[in-house]
This record gives C-alpha cells, sequence and structure tokens, in this order.
C-alpha cells in the first residue's frame, strides 16, 4: 500500500473493538456476535470508526465450484477501499490469514473498480497472542489488522469497583419489582 493509504488504514484499525452493546454469553458462537452486530449496525459503525459504509453480511463468493462467505463486508469511503471482516469467537489463530488472503484477492479480482485501492483485511477474535500475530504476519503482503473484540467491560473492572456495583441478578430482580409495583 502507498504509504499515505497505509497510515490512514492503520489508524483506522484499533484494537480492541468494544462490543458491549450486545448481550453474549462468554462461549457465544460466531453467528451470535454477527446477528448482534447487525442489529445494532450503527453501534458496531460507530466503533469502527469514521468512513466505513456497510456493504453487506455473508457475502457470497463463488470461486471455481466452492461458495465462500465473507461475514462482513464493508467500504470504506477515505481509503477507498473494501474492507472485510471476519469474526472469529476463538483465540487468533495463523490459518485465518490464509481464508482472508483468499477473500482479497477474490473481492479485489471480483467486485473492486479498477479506481479502488486495494482492499483490507480485519480478522476480529475473541482473543490474540500478540507475538504469534507478529511471525504470522511478518512477510505477509496482504494488508491485514488482527484485532480482539470484548463484549462484556464488567470483566475488565477493577475487583474493588466489580464489587461495588450491582450483579446482573440484583438489578433484573430491582426491575420486576418495579413491574410488579
Amino acid at each position: 500500500m502507498p504509504s499515505s493509504q497505509s497510515d490512514l488504514a492503520h489508524q483506522t484499525l484499533k484494537d480492541p473493538y468494544l462490543f458491549d452493546f450486545l448481550a453474549l454469553h462468554k462461549d457465544h458462537i460466531e453467528q451470535e456476535l454477527e446477528a448482534g452486530l447487525i442489529e445494532n449496525i450503527q453501534k458496531f459503525l460507530i466503533e469502527l470508526g469514521q468512513g466505513f459504509a456497510f456493504v453487506g453480511r455473508q457475502v457470497n463468493l463463488h470461486l471455481g465450484d466452492v461458495d465462500y462467505y465473507i461475514d462482513l463486508l464493508f467500504y470504506h469511503l477515505k481509503l477507498r477501499c473494501y474492507c472485510i471482516v471476519e469474526l472469529k469467537n476463538t483465540p487468533f489463530k495463523p490459518e485465518y490469514t490464509g481464508k482472508m488472503g483468499l477473500y482479497l484477492a477474490a473481492v479485489d479480482e471480483k467486485l473492486k473498480h479498477s479506481t479502488d485501492n486495494p482492499s483490507i483485511g480485519m480478522i476480529l477474535c475473541k482473543s490474540k497472542d500478540k507475538l504469534t500475530v507478529e511471525y504470522t504476519l511478518r512477510g505477509n503482503n496482504n494488508p491485514i489488522g488482527v484485532s480482539s473484540y470484548e463484549t462484556q467491560i464488567f470483566e475488565k473492572l477493577p475487583k474493588e469497583l466489580k464489587n461495588s456495583l450491582p450483579t446482573i441478578e440484583e438489578i433484573e430482580a430491582e426491575l420486576s419489582k418495579e413491574d410488579q409495583s
């Protein structure tokens, strides 16, 4: 990527993404994450940052005799390129970059206009080991970013603050009292 586009792409990606507007269980599946993000697309676009336009979910790429599906596809108005988002409800695995490389090549071949810049891939994982990501992406010429996401900010609060906040059960009990009044 040209350095001006590369700098903007780096500024566009962040880590972690905060999906605290989603009510997901700790052991959620990828389809629940995707459905929650689509239901809250406006909040998700705000979390991604300025310039993203939603193109579609489960965007079909028919390659040879095989159908592949991009979890979420965006177009970035300032970068003038497609942004492919692959959602993973697991820690980062090096093989995720291979699939993203396939998506990047296919989108650039099949969807990209001649005036568009090369597509960017974002792999959003439940967690990541920075060293594994670094080694995986080293020498990889594809513009791929790997970020984690958080859905339960409560888990990250300091212990003394957690103890001063009501539990979900206490909040639900209080709300049911109000409903009965």
